[in-house]
């Protein structure tokens, strides 16, 4: 959905950046992904209807 409507994201794999994992599950309180950060939004899981009200599309 975020490559279709052209936004521009940063993707990590937590599962190799330990570091970056740590920093979602203290953002999120969770360990499942994916987990979006959207100007300190954060949204858990690909819920399409949250990340469009989020990002205004």
């Amino acid at each position: 959905m975020l490559n279709e409507k052209k936004i521009e994201y940063e993707d990590y794999d937590v599962s190799e950046d330990h570091a970056k994992a740590q920093e979602m599950i203290q953002k999120s309180g969770q360990m499942g992904v994916p987990v979006f950060d959207i100007d300190g939004t954060i949204v858990v899981g690909l819920n399409r209807e949250a990340l469009k009200k989020e990002l205004g599309i």
